[in-house]
């Protein structure tokens, strides 16, 4: 086994769609994926699991049914198991690492066209 960094820019450029998470290592049980996102996703919720959105660039509002979070490069928000919530983008596409159990669906329980395929052709 070789032993090397991951480089996230590299890895970014493997890669254009947005709202399709890319898997590009594992953690234990978790799985650490990268993704773009541009414009509004659908209002949804994880209820087996809390999920880690951390910005790498852009800007990115956490909306929720009681407020929202909003998050510029190098901030991270944690969007506990249940909530329901809705990212959206200020300004064009954000890049951001997420942190989720193996096997999460990123629609959660909305479904829909939005929802990805498994991907962790980057891993």
């Amino acid at each position: 086994m070789t032993h090397r960094a991951i480089d996230l820019n590299e890895r970014f450029d493997q890669f254009s769609e947005t709202w399709s998470p890319k898997v590009i290592t594992t953690l234990n049980d978790y799985e650490i994926k990268l993704v773009r996102l541009d414009g509004e996703f659908v209002w949804h919720a994880h209820q087996d699991t809390d999920e880690l959105f951390l910005v790498l660039s852009g800007k990115l509002t956490i909306q929720l049914r009681e407020g929202e979070v909003r998050l510029s490069a190098g901030q991270l928000f944690v969007v506990p198991r249940g909530v329901e919530h809705c990212p959206i983008t200020e300004g064009g596409e954000v890049r951001a690492m997420l942190i989720e159990p193996a096997g999460v669906i990123n629609t959660g329980d909305a479904g829909g066209e939005l929802t990805a395929s498994y991907d962790d052709s980057l891993s």
